[in-house]
């Protein structure tokens, strides 16, 4: 299954994305509002529940700066990978696209498919607000 965000336009360079997105704990202040639980675990790994799903644990898998950021499912029963995209647009502007890809049973995909793509767009939309 693979979903994706909208392209967000943020008035940032690539660099300042990338570094804002490469800390962990910044993802906190992208979560939706139903979040019931953030942890960060450690610099490269965190835990976040939403109201009502099984708590997750991320990864930051691969960093290519200043344009991609790879956090995948560490542990657990699904394997997943969450991509920040960043394009830059001029100097001080770029663009933020979040790639969306799991492994899922045709089941599993038609119930989470309408929750994950609420989630991502959550996550995008909150990047120039965060940043």
């Amino acid at each position: 299954m693979n979903l994706e965000s909208p392209k967000i336009s943020v008035s940032k360079s690539p660099e300042d994305v990338f570094n804002f997105l490469s800390d962990i704990k910044n993802f906190e202040s992208l979560m939706p509002e139903n979040i019931s639980k953030f942890e960060v675990i450690d610099e490269d790994k965190f835990l976040f529940a939403l109201k009502g799903m099984p708590e997750i644990i991320l990864k930051k898998k691969e960093v290519i700066p200043p344009n991609k950021i790879v956090l995948g499912a560490a542990g657990g029963k699904i394997d997943f990978s969450l991509i920040a995209n960043i394009t830059q647009i001029d100097a001080s502007s770029s663009e933020v696209k979040l790639d969306f890809t799991g492994d899922f049973n045709p089941m599993m995909a038609m119930m989470i498919k309408s929750p994950i793509s609420k989630f991502i767009e959550t996550l995008a939309t909150s990047i120039p607000k965060s940043i």
